[in-house]
């Protein structure tokens, strides 16, 4: 087991001790950090498995700006010292807390709580202050998902580009360099028409006729039947022609001008009405689209002592620490540490849990990266009383999760917040 990152014994460090306890980074037969994959590499990937022809990965092939929601990691570039390896690097040096850091962030992170008091963050005994490092395997697989759908829309005529032209492309032989994203985006789709796949269709719904019988007239239905003419009573009269007043009185009807018989509201009595689905031509042109989307599926894993079980995932995500390992091919294998068999096999469970692709889609490239977040521990007790908080990576993040002694609220904190008093 890995020795933390904090010693439990502050007496014995100082300012200037190393982080031998992740020597094995940058020894011989261990993974070092950022590994990037070459243009090459994925196309004599891609040429070995069943994917589609390697020309169409000779569009960008670089990762975009980091998301700053992701977690921010420093990465670690020390290598062994000492040994037969030799050769001495640049490592990084222990951050030690005192006691007045300590006081300084818990005060700092209860003055932005509303009716929170500083007291016990000012008074109270720091009574432990334990290392409870959590280590964060992350997988990304960037792949590429393609379908095909079928479109109509209403043909009035013009050239026609199909089968006859030229052979039909399947949807994985469509060159799509053009709109190729960088790797590892979160998601982006395009649409582009197959070539050499349209084809003119009758009209299902009309026959080929452009025109389709009203429902109206014809309201029982009978199929070929155009009911001509058709006229309905007036519904300002009721068929009578006249409208009848109060005083005994009756008036022409305008509506029907006294007919008391208007024609179809739907057709004019024509019987007919105009196909929607080809909008009166008759035919309609089919084409098949392809539907293509790059997107990351990503898995994620956290490795944390009892001691810090209490803090959710979530803030050891965003949390700055220290990348042991960033590797990136077409198929990542679980990163190989010699000195340290809790990372390999914590490497092997995050692999182990890649993300299931589905089956219209192909792998293009992974991401394969292992981090150390630096996570203190910290008790206060006054009498028989104590409280307990996290500080949590390098940017200090403090973490309560719910007793703070020094609350006025009465649990009225979240109203207020919703509120926005």
């Amino acid at each position: 087991m890995e020795e933390p990152l904090f010693s439990e014994n502050r007496s014995e460090l100082g300012e200037s001790e190393k982080w031998s306890s992740y020597q094995y980074v940058g020894r011989t037969g261990s993974v070092l950090p950022t590994a990037s994959v070459s243009v090459d590499e994925i196309r004599s990937a891609a040429a070995s498995s069943d994917y589609y022809p390697p020309s169409i990965h000779a569009a960008l092939l670089t990762s975009p700006e980091p998301n700053p929601n992701e977690q921010e990691a420093i990465v670690y570039q020390g290598g062994y010292v000492g040994g037969d390896y030799g050769g001495s690097t640049n490592e990084f040096q222990r951050q030690i807390l005192d006691e007045v850091e300590i006081r300084e962030l818990l005060i700092d992170h209860v003055g932005h709580r509303c009716c929170w008091g500083s007291r016990p963050a000012r008074t109270w005994k720091i009574h432990a202050v334990e290392d409870c490092n959590v280590y964060i395997g992350s997988l990304e697989t960037f792949i590429e998902e393609r379908e095909i759908i079928r479109e109509t829309e209403p043909y009035h005529g013009g050239n026609v580009v199909g089968k006859d032209t030229a052979p039909e492309l399947g949807v994985w032989e469509l060159d799509l360099r053009s709109h190729f994203p960088v790797l590892f985006i979160p998601h982006k789709e395009t649409r582009t028409k197959v070539p050499h796949s349209e084809i003119v269709e009758k009209c299902t719904d009309c026959a080929g006729k452009g025109d389709i019988v009203c429902a109206t007239c014809n309201a029982i239905q009978e199929p070929g039947i155009n009911k001509e003419n058709q006229m309905f009573d007036c519904p300002t009269c009721h068929g009578r022609g006249l409208i009848a007043h109060r005083d005994g009185s009756d008036t022409i009807c305008t509506k029907c001008s006294g007919k008391g018989k208007i024609p179809c509201a739907t057709c004019g009595s024509r019987g007919l009405i105009k196909c929607k689905k080809c909008t009166g031509s008759g035919a309609l042109l089919s084409s098949n689209v392809a539907i293509v989307r790059w997107k990351t599926l990503s898995t994620r894993k956290v490795s944390a002592t009892s001691g810090a079980a209490s803090v959710p995932e979530e803030v050891f995500h965003r949390a700055k620490g220290v990348q042991l390992c960033n590797t990136q091919a077409h198929q990542c294998s679980p990163a190989f540490f010699a000195d340290s068999f809790f990372l390999n096999k914590f490497s092997s469970e995050v692999i182990a849990e890649r993300a299931s692709v589905p089956p219209t889609a192909r792998v293009i490239c992974e991401r394969h990266a292992i981090s150390v977040v630096p996570v203190t521990r910290v008790t206060m007790a006054h009498r028989d009383r104590s409280f307990s908080f996290y500080i949590i990576g390098f940017s200090r993040e403090v973490y309560l999760k719910d007793y703070y002694p020094s609350r006025f609220c009465w649990g009225l904190c979240p109203c207020l917040e919703w509120l926005k008093l």
